[in-house]
């Protein structure tokens, strides 16, 4: 029977970036974040608290080579406590089936913005009158609506999403913004990303959720879009700061029609005004910054051609 390692650091929203990247050298199949401190009945973004608290968990295989992956591991994080004050990492040994379910003890459901419920597949809910509901089960995909960046998009897309827009979801996860956007009144999402598991969990989660048939769910990046001359009426980038001012050098602007709205998440403070530089020089311009935390979003307009 296969037995795997869960390690875990309970870390603030400024270094969780930083930190995740780091774990996922050596952790299989991602790493989740949970913020900690939310009530299962937070209604209103103004409750929401920030994002000072959040648990990191990463797990590799308990195997010939579990002694050096460890000393390796703490070795880069010792590395990184240099820069971020961190507790030193907790470890748990899990059986093969314990691993596949050990996240989902600390998935509850939750409400976000106006009318988003979003919760497990596996938990029933109360609903209230005028809720959406986003029943989800990520896999190891990101995007349960537990992190500050993704909570900051599902508020944005109820502020702007338009009745018959055409998005696209880039970074795309779960799937849990394509499904959001559909349900607020998009036409049709176009969900995008380089990692087939996420691809798989976007396809099965628009599915449960009734909504396939107006979610493409596709692995790819902004190079296939780019050379299909494609736009959309919405753009949501959900990933790496550094990602981000990536693919504005490439052309991400393009993509977007003009007078399009562009959402763009993930970033932490220290990193904005970086971010802001790269958006402008792609012709987005910035009309609003909503933060929660040491994370915030923009909110971009594309420039007429």
């Amino acid at each position: 029977m296969s037995r795997w390692i869960e390690v875990s650091l309970r870390v603030d929203g400024e270094s969780a970036e930083a930190i995740a990247e780091v774990l996922g050298r050596y952790g299989h199949q991602g790493v989740s974040l949970e913020q900690a401190d939310i009530a299962p009945d937070t209604w209103d973004e103004t409750d929401l608290p920030p994002a000072q608290n959040l648990t990191l968990r990463a797990y590799f295989p308990d195997d010939a080579r579990a002694d050096a992956t460890k000393m390796q591991l703490e070795a880069a994080l010792g590395h990184m406590r240099r820069l971020y004050p961190m507790p030193d990492p907790a470890y748990r040994l899990l059986r093969e089936e314990d691993w596949a379910q050990a996240w989902k003890a600390h998935y509850q459901p939750l409400r976000i913005g106006r009318r988003l419920l979003i919760h497990p597949r596996w938990i029933d809910v109360t609903l209230a009158d005028g809720d959406i509901v986003i029943a989800l089960d990520p896999g190891m995909a990101f995007g349960t609506g537990t992190h500050p960046t993704t909570q900051l998009c599902l508020q944005a897309l109820e502020r702007v999403i338009q009745p018959g827009q055409v998005a696209l979801d880039l970074g795309c996860g779960s799937g849990i913004l394509s499904i959001a956007a559909v349900k607020l009144g998009a036409r049709q999402v176009l969900a995008l990303d380089i990692d087939a598991i996420a691809v798989a969990a976007t396809r099965d989660n628009a599915a449960y959720n009734g909504v396939a048939k107006r979610i493409s769910a596709e692995q790819g990046s902004l190079d296939s879009l780019r050379s299909a001359a494609r736009r959309f009426d919405l753009l949501i980038v959900n990933i790496l700061a550094r990602v981000i001012i990536q693919l504005a050098a490439q052309g991400l602007g393009e993509i977007l029609r003009p007078g399009g709205t562009a959402l763009f998440s993930g970033i932490i403070d220290e990193q904005a005004d970086e971010v802001a530089t790269a958006l402008d020089r792609a012709g987005l311009q910035i009309v609003a910054r909503h933060q929660q935390g040491d994370w915030l979003l923009y909110e971009a307009r594309r420039l007429a051609d």
